[in-house]
């Protein structure tokens, strides 16, 4: 049995497409969903977190 080895180019071009569309897509749902929401709610969202990391926020 014998395997063809992958090229590098083909390698790469796999490696960079996968996790740049992941990227943009994570990007874009967050900038689509914080657009929906209330802004008390992203408020309270960002707040918590605050507090849950020990930030201070007040």
């Amino acid at each position: 049995m014998t395997a063809k080895p992958m090229t590098a180019a083909g390698a790469s071009r796999a490696s960079v497409l996968f996790p740049a569309v992941a990227a943009f897509a994570i990007g874009f749902g967050l900038i689509f969903m914080s657009g929906l929401v209330q802004a008390e709610t992203l408020h309270d969202a960002a707040h918590d977190v605050r507090h849950a990391t020990g930030f201070p926020c007040h």
